[in-house]
């Protein structure tokens, strides 16, 4: 394993802000394919740097016992914004900065759009393929998914089953992904896996090793890796969500959302899953009920809401599809 400082500026906090990237090599020769790992890019989201330090630890170990095993490169990153997450917080501290809405052309020259700038410079330097990994923020819990834009969708559907996750949603474009890492790798040819799991400011380990298995299993997939290590079981094929079966639930109500319901549970239509209340005046406000039948994969966990806050997903169960 080599370790590289990729970027290192003096803190008025003290400790310099530093960027590491840990490369695994190939055994021999030129590598078949260079995949990277990547978060830390909000400073709140922790199950990122927990699945990078999973797979670090069981590379190294690989490196160390089996190195014929490597016949591709492997680049992680696991802290890519050092800043936010010495603070905790999503945003750079003091700039109020999303360094994921930084990425590819960008203009300014503050600290953060350098850092932006020379982390995507370097990422698209050493990727063939690359898999971006989020939580939720601090509202919503989700169920571990891959979520790919539906202009994406032919080339990333058949790179996300490889990784056997849970949920794989194509969603439609929307504004806001234009300066994010994952589109404009993408637009560069990288193809790049976007994941979503959980909260912010928490960890499932159980969650996390799930995740770590299924990257496993896309290393082989993708002939980084020779073979699956000892212990990495079988997964089961993940489930496609395609526009139109995902139906929402959106607070009517401002109050507290109450939930009945659990993450990653079926639902029927209409089912009662959560009700708004008014703590004031001591009254049920709403009875919050299924959008659709199927799958409960996003739920509130933030329990106080305004009125048209998202409350819950539910990927629906439709016929398949041909």
């Amino acid at each position: 394993m080599k370790t590289q400082t990729l970027f290192s500026r003096n803190s008025p906090l003290g400790a310099p802000l530093k960027v590491i990237r840990q490369t695994f090599s190939a055994h021999q020769g030129k590598p078949a394919r260079r995949l990277s790992f990547v978060s830390g890019l909000h400073g709140d989201e922790m199950e990122g740097l927990y699945l990078c330090h999973r797979l670090i630890q069981a590379l190294r170990r690989i490196k160390d016992t089996r190195p014929e095993e490597f016949l591709g490169e492997v680049h992680v990153y696991p802290a890519a914004n050092p800043a936010a997450l010495n603070h905790g917080t999503r945003l750079w501290p003091f700039y109020g900065s999303d360094m994921n809405r930084m990425m590819g052309p960008h203009p300014g020259k503050s600290l953060p759009v350098q850092l932006a700038q020379e982390v995507f410079d370097d990422i698209q330097e050493h990727s063939d393929m690359a898999v971006d990994i989020h939580a939720s923020n601090l509202h919503l819990n989700e169920l571990p998914q891959i979520r790919i834009i539906e202009e994406f969708g032919e080339e990333l559907l058949p790179l996300a089953r490889q990784t056997h996750t849970g949920i794989i949603w194509i969603h439609p474009m929307a504004g806001v992904f234009e300066s994010t890492l994952g589109y404009n790798l993408n637009k560069l040819g990288i193809p790049t896996l976007v994941i979503e799991t959980g909260i912010c400011l928490r960890i499932e380990p159980e969650t996390v090793d799930r995740l770590f298995q299924g990257m496993m299993h896309l290393l082989v997939e993708q002939g980084v890796l020779a073979s699956l290590p000892e212990g990495i079981p079988p997964l089961p094929a993940s489930r496609v969500v395609y526009p139109g079966e995902v139906a929402q639930a959106c607070a009517k109500h401002s109050g507290l959302f109450i939930s009945r319901a659990h993450l990653g549970q079926p639902v029927s239509e209409d089912e009662i899953i959560g009700q708004v209340v008014d703590p004031v005046a001591g009254v049920v406000l709403e009875q919050v009920t299924a959008p659709g039948a199927g799958l409960l994969f996003t739920l509130r966990e933030q329990p106080v809401v305004h009125a048209g806050a998202l409350l819950a997903r539910v990927a629906r169960d439709l016929e398949p599809r041909p």
